[in-house]
């Protein structure tokens, strides 16, 4: 199976997802970032990037698709390979839901239960591969 390449430079991700985790009040706070503060949206988005892509390096496949609009998309967990249309497996959330599940913050039980993240299919399931970091 091909690997995917990654765009987001592994440093330049971990410095956005660190960004976003200061200003949501979790991790270490650095000269750029005060606590509170909401990050902007291309650190943001750099973060979003960067944990699909890390998702996809540790579960590479195509039988799931995860959406995070409109920051990015990626399909991942081996299994049967979709070609066209609307995926069978697909989770889709915001991007703030999106990083408390990587890193954490929040349960992937948590977050289907609370409806804020949306699972059809029986191997749209996360929980075994979150949090990432």
């Amino acid at each position: 199976m091909a690997i995917a390449r990654r765009r987001i430079d592994l440093a330049e991700g971990r410095a956005a997802l660190a960004a976003w985790q200061a200003a949501v009040g979790q991790g270490t706070v650095g000269p750029e970032t005060v606590p509170g503060t909401p990050p902007s949206r291309t650190v943001l988005a750099t973060a979003v990037r960067y944990s699909l892509e890390e998702l996809t390096a540790r579960a590479p496949g195509n039988s799931v698709e995860v959406r995070v609009p409109p920051f990015g998309v990626t399909q991942c967990v081996e299994g049967p390979r979709h070609t066209r249309g609307t995926p069978p497996n697909v989770i889709e959330c915001d991007a703030a839901t999106w990083l408390a599940m990587v890193t954490g913050r929040l349960a992937w039980s948590d977050a289907v239960d609370a409806g804020r993240v949306a699972a059809s299919g029986l191997r749209a399931d996360l929980s075994e591969l979150l949090p990432l970091l």
